[in-house]
């Protein structure tokens, strides 16, 4: 490796073409750091006293060994968001000149439209794709060489072209000295980095030198460690058969979920759960280890690949089937991402026709009723992680839903699927209007087993004792000398929380208003108000007889898995966890430790008394 200062427009200038590899990610900058590359610019060319303004590092692969630091270089790997910038910008200025008097277009020396081209932007002697100084990756290419070419690229909303806009804006303000722009650029200083391929390791170089600029994503890392290393030939091959697909597949919105799915890809392969920041680590050590058993990187990518359209089909809302869509819809809503890692195995299995389309369903049913059981019971959380990084571990092949039935029923102290008494108490006694999932459990209660379900975005939640501590003397009257102890103990629980359309109208009125005007309980087409319309009061007893019949609706959408005794003997017998698991009885741990104390310490006073 060779790394020397360089001025960049001497670096662009003696270089015949850098090329940006098809493993890097897409030119990425925003407005901001345009802006304040800018603003570096601007002032490195009025202040006398900058000599030079560093702005970083350019690295990469040079085609072949040479004591000439600005040697004919291919691989650009670090330094791509840089070079792109300021060549956009020196193709604005090229294009604005161009616009210029004769007199006026060379307000520095060396900075004529003819000269900028022939010297940064263009090869003026070569043809086709060797012409141009740089060749970015994917969608970027095309946009470049438009640009540089003098005419509009096809997608105006790249951010190439959306750059090149903004210093084609900045060049044009009458206010601007282009003589203070051009001496700017011309001190415009970075480390010129060249690796020899046979030489140096470009992957480690890349990681060490991703420190600044904007941060690279644990994808970002991974893709470059995957194809970086691979023949040309491989690299596009890999790239254009199973990367690019799997990466459109968390296009747009769903770009952040990438580090997410191959942390769960990890979870499925290793059995632990990295942190997300240590993704590209975990990555790094499981591709090395398999390598010792055989597996290519090919054979990685290609089930990364397949993992990834599962994870579309399940995270991403592009299961094509409707019933496992809206099963896969109702899981997002609960927000119970921790149980992907079993769903993924589940996923494959079912495109295997290990289970059928049916008991995918099941198991979809099954995840879903216990996460939202356990938190409206208010089981913490911290533990859902382990218990489905291992869940597959405990599934029967032959026996494939009765084992997952099995597990759930075994599992024990802070892992129990609750019971439909515990379901039961806890959904007529918790506050569910600060449930985080209420819209999802109140949507479900209202459209369970409905053909043409009812859009609850429309409506809003509603109190139906109000939440006002000053209660009107009609509703105290009603609720009786207590009043204060059934508002607190009441008003957020499952029996007097409703939806409407009419909350601003309902208001604070007492419950015969409420029922009887315009749009009122006796006119509302909801389930969840159904029977409302027939009471004369709101009472405690109301309030409670509701809310024990919609807990006992909840129980039944909600079920627990049924076992014979029998059959759930069986599976503990044959090793299921809940059989017993040292895990699940903290308690016994502590026991466990301290009758080994005590054993310890009286063979210690035995021994040496003294």
């Amino acid at each position: 490796m060779k790394a020397v200062d360089s001025h960049l427009l001497t670096l662009l200038k003696k270089s015949t073409q850098f090329v940006v590899p098809i493993y890097q990610r897409v030119y990425s900058w925003q407005e901001a750091e345009c802006d304040q590359l800018w603003s570096d610019i601007i002032r490195a060319g009025v202040t006398d006293a900058i000599g030079a303004h560093f702005t970083g590092s350019i690295v990469y692969v040079a085609k072949g060994q040479s004591t000439n630091t600005s040697a004919e270089p291919d691989l650009l790997i670090d330094g791509q968001q840089r070079v792109t910038t300021v060549t956009l910008l020196l193709a604005a200025l090229a294009r604005h000149l161009d616009g210029l008097a004769d007199g006026d277009r060379e307000p520095w020396d060396g900075f004529s439209p003819k000269k900028i081209r022939n010297r940064y932007l263009l090869n003026d002697d070569e043809e086709g794709e060797r012409q141009f100084k740089l060749i970015l990756s994917q969608g970027d290419k095309d946009a470049l060489t438009a640009i540089v070419q003098g005419v509009e690229p096809e997608s105006a909303d790249s951010r190439v072209a959306v750059n090149f806009d903004f210093f084609r804006r900045k060049i044009a303000d009458p206010a601007l000295d282009l003589s203070v722009l051009c001496r700017g650029l011309d001190k415009l200083v970075v480390v010129d980095v060249t690796l020899t391929r046979t030489v140096d390791n470009p992957q480690l170089v890349f990681e060490a030198m991703n420190s600044t600029g904007r941060k690279l994503s644990q994808a970002d890392l991974i893709r470059n460690y995957v194809l970086m290393d691979l023949p040309p030939k491989e690299q596009e091959s890999l790239y254009s058969n199973y990367w690019r697909p799997m990466e459109l597949e968390f296009a747009g919105a769903n770009d952040s979920q990438f580090d997410e799915f191959v942390r769960h890809y990890l979870t499925i392969k290793t059995g632990e759960i990295p942190r997300l920041g240590d993704i590209y680590d975990a990555f790094k050590e499981y591709s090395s280890r398999i390598a010792v058993s055989g597996m290519t990187m090919e054979d990685l990518v290609i089930e990364l690949r397949q993992y990834a359209r599962r994870y579309g089909a399940i995270a991403l809302g592009k299961e094509t089937d409707k019933k496992l869509s809206r099963a896969f819809t109702d899981l997002d809503q609960i927000k119970a991402d921790v149980v992907y890692p079993f769903l993924l195995e589940a996923y494959s299995d079912f495109e295997a026709d290990t289970i059928s389309h049916e008991e995918m369903l099941e198991i979809v049913s099954m995840v879903t009723s216990y996460v939202l059981r356990r938190a409206v019971c208010r089981v913490p959380t911290n533990s859902l992680n382990k218990t489905f990084a291992g869940f597959g571990d405990a599934v029967r092949k032959d026996r494939y839903v009765e084992s997952v039935k099995a597990h759930f029923l075994n599992m024990r102290s802070y892992r129990a699927f609750p019971t439909d008494a515990e379901f039961l108490s806890a959904l007529q006694t918790s506050d569910l209007y600060n449930f985080r999932r209420r819209s999802y459990f109140l949507r479900m209660l209202e459209n369970h087993g409905r053909k043409e379900p009812v859009t609850i975005e429309d409506y809003t939640i509603e109190h139906i004792l109000p939440q006002n501590e000053n209660l009107s003397s009609t509703w105290r009257d009603a609720l009786g000398p207590d009043w204060q102890d059934v508002q607190l103990r009441l008003l957020h629980t499952l029996g007097n929380l409703t939806l409407t359309g009419y909350n601003s109208e309902y208001s604070d009125h007492p419950f015969p208003k409420k029922r009887d005007m315009e749009g009122g309980f006796r006119d509302s087409p909801l389930r969840l108000n159904k029977g409302l319309g027939q009471l004369a009061t709101w009472t405690a007893e109301e309030i409670e007889r509701r809310a024990l019949r919609l807990a006992e609706e909840a129980v039944t959408i909600w079920a627990r898995p049924v076992l014979s005794e029998e059959v759930l003997k069986g599976f503990q017998l044959q090793g299921s966890e809940g059989g017993f698991s040292i895990e699940d009885h903290p308690n016994l741990l502590d026991v466990g430790r301290r009758t080994l104390f005590e054993k310890l310490s009286s063979e210690t006073l035995a021994l040496d008394p003294g």
